[in-house]
């Protein structure tokens, strides 16, 4: 989960925010006018840890450049 905090508000408490990140282990989003410009994230010293939640979790399709879901479409119709 991560949090999003405008870049005027960002600088002068920036100490804290990464004491948080470093506490909770969540995100922090930085925003100018509401537009996402910089995402400040825990540092994580295996960085195959962050792709193990998504093993055995990516489909495969036979025909990659071939529309998805024609078959549902025509069941719609």
């Amino acid at each position: 989960m991560s949090y999003a905090v405008s870049k005027s508000q960002f600088k002068p408490h920036s100490l804290e925010y990464f004491r948080r990140i470093e506490q909770t282990g969540e995100d922090l989003v930085s925003t100018d006018h509401g537009c996402p410009i910089l995402k400040v994230v825990p540092y994580v010293a295996d960085p195959e840890e962050c792709f193990r939640g998504l093993r055995n979790s990516v489909l495969t399709y036979d025909e990659p450049p071939g529309p998805v879901g024609v078959k549902s479409w025509e069941a719609l119709q």
